[in-house]
């Protein structure tokens, strides 16, 4: 018998785990991954939502270090470095966001009152989107449109997550590429929010009276689909909140974005038309409960669309570089 008929072909060696190795953890990352999401939709009913960026950063750390049970030591450490580069980033969020009221740095950019309340006015002919929605929608007792408003606004703060943490463990380019296009709309938000400090609608109408009187009635949908907890936590998100944080929307951002990047595997027209309503109806529950303007939501789309330009040219531009040194070096050969 020949040498060659008797080594392993590459169909037996895959199957023996010599070039693949098998997974012995798989199950046990499928079993935490499993008991880490029934947890946090408990915890999530029972306390509310975790408003602060720690406290979702360490339930995201959390979740990835499920993700990676069994994983090799060098995955860990890449990690160990993005969950780091995660937290820096919500830190200089909250640390600008913050400075937009001047509570921290001394900084104290004038506050924006009429502007935008002016720029929606003439976006609508002279009309206040705000106060059309309230006055045609809202009603003493709670309606089922405002159960769906609640429940958009409240997307906002467990969606995107929930998408970085399911591409870090899927696949650790898509999440670099997420993340680039993630972090440019915050860095532009954060330094949007030092320089246009801005009042959003309900204090504009309710301390400025510049409007009529606007229901900030947000927290009353998590009642009606009884997020208890939910309403709880938000109320109290209210009171240490930076409230003159409102230009742009990330609200309005994070509605897009992921859409946004998920839009080129999407194939079904139906299905795009609607991962792309879902930013429409979130701008639209920001409007109805007086929490941003109709120019806050835009700037923050125009952003977004700043942001995946800039990076869809850079990548592209990383491509043909790299194809084209590929070509010389095959020509060389």
């Amino acid at each position: 018998m020949s040498v060659v008929a008797d080594q392993p072909t590459l169909d037996h060696r895959v199957a023996l785990g010599e070039i693949v190795p098998t997974d012995y953890l798989a199950w046990v990352r499928r079993v935490t991954l499993t008991g880490f999401c029934v947890y946090a939709l408990i915890w999530t009913r029972d306390n509310g939502i975790l408003w602060d960026r720690v406290g979702l950063a360490k339930a995201v750390a959390i979740f990835l270090v499920c993700a990676f049970i069994g994983r090799p030591a060098r995955q860990w450490g890449t990690l160990g470095l993005d969950l780091l580069l995660y937290c820096a980033m919500w830190y200089a969020y909250e640390t600008t966001r913050g400075a937009a009221d001047g509570r921290i740095f001394g900084l104290r950019f004038p506050l924006q009152v009429q502007a935008p309340r002016n720029i929606d006015r003439f976006l609508f002919f002279g009309h206040d989107p705000n106060t059309v929605l309230q006055q045609h929608f809202w009603r003493a007792n709670i309606q089922w449109w405002d159960k769906v408003a609640s429940l958009t606004y409240f997307t906002h703060f467990i969606f995107v997550p929930i998408v970085m943490g399911a591409l870090w463990a899927t696949s650790h380019r898509q999440w670099t590429r997420f993340m680039k296009r993630f972090a440019t709309v915050i860095g532009v938000a954060c330094l949007m929010f030092i320089i246009f400090p801005t009042a959003p609608p309900w204090m504009v109408a309710n301390n400025y009276h510049l409007m009529p009187k606007l229901s900030r009635s947000t927290g009353r949908g998590f009642v009606a689909v009884g997020l208890h907890a939910a309403a709880a936590s938000w109320n109290n998100a209210k009171a240490w909140g930076n409230a003159v944080a409102a230009m742009p929307s990330l609200h309005a951002s994070f509605a897009l974005i992921t859409p946004a990047f998920f839009l080129p595997w999407i194939k079904p027209v139906w299905l795009k038309v609607i991962a792309l309503a879902f930013p429409v109806l979130m701008l639209t529950s920001l409007v109805y409960l007086a929490e941003h303007w109709v120019i806050d939501g835009l700037i923050g789309w125009a952003i977004v669309g700043g942001s995946f330009l800039f990076w869809n040219r850079f990548e592209t531009r990383q491509r043909l570089n790299r194809a084209e040194r590929s070509h010389r070096a095959l020509a060389e050969l």
